[in-house]
Formats: C-alpha cells, structure tokens, sequence
C-alpha cells in the first residue's frame, strides 16, 4: 500500500471499504464451465494437468477481481497474480483450445481490473493480440469470436470500474465539502457571538459602575444608566437571536450611536465626523462590526480621555479610522479573536484593516497629537448609494457632558 493511501481520510476510508466489481465479476467464471465439464467427460488430455491449471486460474482471478481497491491495485502482488494470470491462460488455450480459448475474455476482465492509463492500453492491445493468434492457429476465422470478446471485456471492465471511482471520490468530495461548510460555519458563528456579546457585555459593565458611581449623589443620573443597561440587554437577546439565524445586519449610524453612548458612559468623550455618502450595505455591515470591536477595546483597555471616529467615504474607497489618547501600549486584542477576526472579514471583501501606536496622519486637528493608539479600516465602495447624499455628520460631543435624553433614547438600543 502507498504511502498516499495510508494518509488519506476517514471519509475516503469510508467508500473504499468494499470494492466496486468485486462480487460482479465472479459470475463470468461460468465462461469455463465447458472446460470443467471436459474434464469429467473424459475428453480433455492430462485432466490432472488441465485440473490444476483450471485450480490455479480460477484462483488468480477471484483474488484480482476483488483488488479494484486503488492501493490494492497498484500492489506488486497484484501485478505479479496478474502476470501469473496471463502465464497460465496462454499454456491452457495452447495446450487445449477449443472451451479453454474463453479464457482470454477472462483474462481481458482481470486486465481492465488491474490496469490503468498508458499500462491499460498496452497490455490490452498484447492480450488482445495473443488471443487472436492463439485462437486463429485452433478455430481458424473462429479466432474473431474470441478476439472481439477479448477486447471488449477489457475496455468495457476498466471503463465502468474507473466510472465506479469516480462517483466514489465524488461522494467523499462532497462529503468533505460539507464538513467544511460546517467548519466555517461554526467559526462565522463564534466570532458573531463574540462580537456581539464582548461589545454588549463591556457596555452593561461600564454603565453599571457609572451607575454605582452616580447613585449616592444624582440618582435620577443613576435611574438613566440603568434604564440604558436594560435596553442593551434587550438589544442583546435579539441580535443574539437573529445572529442564530444569520440574517443580522448591522447599521454604521445606530453602531455609531452605541459607541457614543458607552465612551460617554465610560468617561471618554467620543468626537464622530461623517463625510461623504453613505456606504453601501455590505460595506456598513462590517463598519458596524469594526466599530463595535474598536470601542469595545478603547472602554476596556485604553484608559483614554478622548475618542475620534471619523468616516470618509469616495466614489472608490470608505475608509473608517478610530483614534484615543490613551496610553497606546495596552493589550487591544490585536493577536485575539476580535481584531484578527475582523481583519479576515474585511480581507474577504477586498479590504484591509490597520492598526498602530500613536497617530498616523488620519486624525485631524487635535486628535492627531493626543491619539494614543489608531485603527485604519478601508473598504471597497462600489456598493455605496448612487444617490451621492452625503450622509449627516453627527455634531461632536463636548468634553465632560452626558448624553441626552434623545441621545439615550437612541443609543443604547
């Protein structure tokens, strides 16, 4: 056995375990049932002799007809039980003629079994060939019976039998594709629940510790962080639900929302500039998801004051930068799931995402001297509204201040 046979997988395994044609073939062993028969009647020289080769014939072809099996069928035994097949056909066709010239067609069968390619054709035409000779010098035009036979039976054997491997391999082919398909599937879904619920899980705990802090001295303040959390518990249970089902789609201006709402909640003033249309909704699809990975690691990780997220938008390119002053040194799961999740979606879709300490030119104005650690996600924007309205820029929110009640009303949805 190769050492490719050895190595292929259970699914293969599987379609191999009984070999096509086996079974089917044993019947053609009723060809030499005149031979047989001669050899009680009397009439066959040397029944001993004729006994044993018919012993030893039949026993070579039931062993080939059962090593259709492709590593079987490249074994040197097999070729070896082969070459004996031919040995002992061509003595008893000689020695005999008449019954035992059916042999050959026996043997046609045993070719196509064995062979493959440039071998196949080769052999086929040598055995075809020798049948005919063999066959001519006995029965004279008679020759042509066996001949045709001969041919035939190899073609015909090697042909079906090569058909039985292919719907084989195609069956393990499609079998492997569909655990595939759920390989990827269960990796899609894992990293939807991961977005979603590392994003939605660090918002109800920033907004509770706002909560506890605002209690003892404006409890009005508190009843409203509260209220958000409920309402990002809610949103929770039915993104987790349509993420079941994988119909979600996310929306960049309800995304940019929430953000506002959990850097506000978690002390850092978020400053969000929209230019340009708005994307397509494809493209808005994985800006939302960008912009809830980023967010979620500027609450948790960076310890910044200010946030800037702007999106700018060309007739070719949507380009989404996400800067902070924090600390620019922290753990911003980069190397985790999250970023490099999100870094293989945008990638599908013929984008890129960046990410860098300190500031690389894409802020503006102040942001670019106090940002501590920048995000850079581009996206193709053939999908972007035809319209060309430019979207509405959301007016920054001031240092220090709380959102109000139309802002939480929106934002924590």
């Amino acid at each position: 056995m190769s050492g490719s046979c050895g190595t292929e997988g259970r699914v293969q395994e599987k379609w191999r375990a009984v070999p096509p044609g086996g079974f089917g073939l044993l019947p053609w062993l009723l060809l030499g049932m005149g031979a047989f028969s001669h050899l009680f009647q009397g009439t066959t020289a040397n029944p001993w002799i004729g006994g044993a080769g018919l012993l030893v014939f039949n026993s070579l072809y039931v062993f080939l007809a059962f090593s259709t099996h492709p590593c079987r069928r490249d074994a040197l035994s097999t070729r070896v039980a082969l070459a004996l097949l031919a040995a002992v056909t061509c003595a008893l066709a000689i020695g005999y003629g008449g019954s035992w010239l059916l042999f050959f067609p026996l043997l046609g069968l045993a070719t196509g079994v064995v062979l493959r390619g440039r071998r196949l054709r080769v052999t086929a035409v040598a055995v075809t060939v020798v049948a005919g000779v063999v066959s001519c010098v006995h029965d004279g035009w008679g020759a042509l019976g066996i001949l045709y036979a001969t041919a035939v039976s190899t073609v015909v054997t090697a042909t079906i039998l090569r058909l039985a491997e292919t719907v084989r391999e195609l069956r393990a082919a499609r079998e492997e594709l569909a655990q595939r398909a759920v390989q990827e599937e269960r990796l899609r879904f894992s990293r939807d629940l991961h977005d979603l619920l590392g994003h939605t899980m660090s918002v109800i705990v920033v907004k509770s510790e706002a909560a506890r802090r605002l209690a003892p001295r404006d409890l009005d303040a508190a009843l409203a962080q509260v209220t958000d959390i409920e309402s990002v518990g809610r949103q929770a249970l039915t993104e987790i639900r349509e993420a079941v089902t994988g119909y979600r789609d996310g929306s960049l201006d309800t995304e940019l929302d929430r953000a506002r709402s959990a850097l506000t909640a978690a002390g850092v003033t978020p400053v969000v500039r929209r230019s340009g249309p708005p994307p397509g909704p494809r493209t808005e699809v994985l800006l939302s998801w960008v912009v809830r990975e980023a967010v979620t690691n500027v609450v948790r990780h960076s310890a910044a004051g200010r946030c800037a997220i702007t999106v700018t938008t060309t007739p070719e390119r949507v380009r989404l930068t996400i800067t902070d002053d924090g600390d620019g040194a922290r753990g911003t799961d980069t190397d985790g799931t999250g970023l490099h999740g999100l870094t293989e979606r945008l990638a599908a879709a013929g984008g890129t995402l960046r990410t860098g300490v300190g500031g690389d030119g894409e802020a503006e104005g102040d942001d670019a001297s106090r940002a501590g650690f920048t995000l850079t996600a581009e996206l193709p924007a053939d999908a972007a509204d035809s319209t060309g309205t430019p979207a509405a820029a959301p007016e920054p929110v001031a240092a220090g201040a709380r959102p109000g009640p139309a802002d939480r009303a929106k934002a924590p949805v």
